[in-house]
């Protein structure tokens, strides 16, 4: 099988290619390098998946829809995981162009490109921030989500109701995961868990939002790639039981599916900060500061529809991954001392 991932020298996207790659599958990996965080580590990634003799890599822009098109075209992937886009809540308020390109308009490439190729699977990433203002937890796909509170949110709503209309017109069977707080090695250098431990081994002062009255659903790397390989081999069917005249927002009368990936065990940012410190053998400085502008206080998943769709739900204790991560970043970081 030859799947094509975008974002492939991403955080999750290289984690998926390499799950993807020691299974046996030809995988064709697309990202356009950008400098939103230091490319030294997106290299770093690549590297990794170079090893392998069934990656090859193609460095193209999302929104160069007629790129996109003569690679679906070159390549004939069977299956799609589509997880390249422009993250970050915050960065959406000073660049809102980007998040539009890449998110939008670039998904609109990946969606003709699967539509004329007779793509078997889509599985795309959506975020657990189109829920937006809701405060009812933990967060089920069953919640209607009509109430962003940042662009990189409304752009992700925007994926999922794109990714419905594929699946409607075109009969595209779609999976769209809604992904909570990713952690663990090879993380984002712009995430906190990357931002905490540089500036905890560097004695210099973070930033604690909201007075650190934060809770997030932090979900180790391994169980996010669990979770998305599961998914892309049970592609999306239609809910036999869909009501249009009491339409539930988790299902479709069409091959389209939305499913939570998280942890399901929110904790606290004060917690968390706790647990790096014990983990990296050092106290961290807090400076605690007002909530930032398209933030949310809390997120917590119900994984209940996940589990019940594949077998798996996130589980990976939080004690356990910040372990992990913590003993990667050390490696990483005197390895490279330059790239965080």
């Amino acid at each position: 099988m030859t799947v094509l991932v975008t974002g492939a020298a991403g955080f999750i996207g290289a984690a998926v290619a390499e799950r993807l790659l020691e299974r046996g599958e030809r995988v064709i990996g697309l990202d356009n390098l950008n400098s939103y965080y230091d490319p030294a580590l997106k290299q770093a990634r690549l590297e990794r998946l170079q090893r392998h003799l069934g990656f090859q890599f193609h460095q193209l822009d999302l929104e160069n829809g007629t790129a996109i098109a003569q690679l679906f075209a070159a390549q004939r992937p069977s299956r799609v995981v589509h997880l390249a886009a422009q993250p970050g809540v915050r960065y959406s308020l000073e660049n809102p162009l980007a998040y539009v390109n890449s998110n939008v308009v670039g998904f609109l490439s990946i969606l003709e490109g699967c539509r004329h190729h007779g793509i078997k699977h889509l599985v795309y990433a959506s975020s657990s921030s189109v829920y937006g203002g809701n405060r009812r937890l933990p967060f089920s796909e069953q919640h209607a989500v009509n109430h962003p509170v940042s662009l990189y949110a409304a752009t992700k709503k925007a994926n999922e109701l794109m990714a419905h209309t594929y699946s409607h017109l075109y009969g595209l069977p779609a999976t769209g995961l809604r992904f909570f707080t990713v952690y663990g090695p090879w993380g984002r250098p712009d995430m906190a868990p990357m931002l905490f431990a540089r500036a905890i081994l560097a004695g210099e002062p973070i930033r604690v939002f909201n007075q650190g009255r934060m809770e997030r659903d932090f979900t180790y790397i391994d169980d996010i790639v669990e979770g998305v390989v599961r998914c892309l081999n049970k592609p999306a069917t239609a809910a036999a039981n869909f009501d249009p005249q009491a339409p539930d927002p988790a299902t479709a009368a069409v091959p389209h599916r939305l499913f939570n990936i998280g942890n399901s065990q929110p904790v606290g940012l004060l917690e968390f900060i706790s647990l790096l410190e014990q983990a990296l053998g050092k106290k961290a400085l807090q400076h605690l500061e007002p909530m930032q502008q398209g933030d949310v206080a809390s997120t917590a998943a119900d994984t209940s529809a996940l589990e019940q769709w594949v077998g798996f739900a996130p589980h990976t204790p939080l004690e356990e991954g910040v372990e992990r991560f913590a003993a990667w970043y050390r490696s990483w970081d005197q390895a490279e001392p330059t790239a965080t």
